[in-house]
């Protein structure tokens, strides 16, 4: 293990511990919980590219939306009683 990652980890695991009010019987559970963390940020994406795949345009729907509101209000509509005479 490389000192800078064991002394991330260690100080992330500490964090932990002290977060949860420093219980005696949960050391192994931080030192994982923290592993976790410090391995997960180390390969995530840098922080530009996250930002430039949030600026992405969404994708088009490829059919229109009014059709489909006009039908609904249609339906939504009461219809008239039809009196027998």
């Amino acid at each position: 293990m490389a000192p800078d990652r064991h002394s991330s980890i260690r100080q992330r695991a500490y964090e932990i511990w002290e977060r949860e009010g420093k219980p005696n019987d949960a050391h192994e559970r931080h030192w994982r919980q923290a592993e976790d963390e410090i391995d997960a940020a180390r390969t995530s994406k840098p922080a530009a590219k996250r930002k430039a795949a949030a600026v992405k345009p969404a994708k088009q729907a490829a059919t229109p939306a009014k059709p489909v509101v006009k039908a609904a209000k249609a339906a939504a509509k009461p219809k008239a009683d039809v009196k027998k005479g």
